[in-house]
């Protein structure tokens, strides 16, 4: 990232795992060798991630842990980060996001608030989640610190070069999630990739977002997807990117 903390490529998503299911998820995606575990105050779950991480006996210094703070939220933001921290047994965040831009009365005291906290040792970086790069800059105008991080959602069908290129150009890290989910895992495109490398299509999506330099929050409860979505130590060609990218233009 900008600020120079090193952010693991492959992450692990939390979203609609609760309880005992976060727990043991977390706990076996840490097994397999993810250091970056991404969860948010909407998703009821960083108890039992905070739990997860402490019970992995990985060290705290070895593990990106990001949450989220709701829009409705954003004038208990200090309050709420605290909440995170304590539910989440940790002194500190690596990533704290703003979920979704909120009202314009709150739009740049908000991030005044997480650039405060980052000041304060609370968290190590500030970022955001679902803005479009002019919301960006207007949060960037205001305080003269851009966030680190843009967590949107990113798939083969929503693959847009010009939206990427705008990021890197301000050089705002862009997290991708609902990769899968948005995709056709079954289009002959990525089944072909797949046979021809000895992996699934969900792996060829997953690399394809590595290829591109997008950082990844796949999310899973099963032990066996949770291992094949961190096995992604294969590279496609130029061409085989070109395919994926060419889902987007054909529908």
């Amino acid at each position: 990232m900008a600020g120079g903390d090193a952010l693991p490529m492959v992450g692990f998503g939390t979203w609609q795992l609760k309880s005992k299911t976060a727990y043991e998820s977390v706990r076996a995606a840490l097994d397999v060798g993810y250091r970056h575990i991404d969860t948010a105050t909407l998703y009821k779950n960083e108890a039992d991630v905070g739990r997860a991480v402490k019970d992995s006996g990985v060290d705290r210094e070895q593990v990106f842990i990001t949450t989220k703070l709701r829009p409705q939220d954003a004038r208990n933001a200090r309050r709420t980060l605290e909440s995170s921290l304590r539910l989440l047994g940790t002194d500190y965040l690596d990533l704290w996001l703003i979920h979704w831009p909120t009202g314009q009365n709150e739009f740049v005291p908000t991030w005044e608030e997480f650039l405060r906290a980052q000041d304060d040792g609370l968290i190590r970086n500030a970022g955001v989640s679902n803005y479009s790069p002019a919301e960006i800059d207007r949060l960037t105008e205001a305080t003269g610190r851009q966030p680190a991080v843009n967590q949107i959602p990113w798939s083969p069908a929503q693959h847009d070069p010009d939206l990427l290129a705008e990021h890197r150009r301000r050089g705002v890290v862009v997290e991708g999630y609902s990769g899968l989910k948005n995709t056709d895992l079954r289009h002959p495109v990525l089944t072909g990739i797949a046979r021809r490398h000895g992996v699934t299509a969900a792996q060829v999506v997953l690399r394809w977002h590595l290829e591109h330099d997008i950082v990844i929050l796949p999310r899973s409860s099963r032990r066996e997807r949770i291992e094949s979505n961190f096995a992604l130590d294969f590279r496609l060609t130029d061409e085989d990117v070109a395919a994926v990218d060419s889902l987007g233009r054909s529908g």
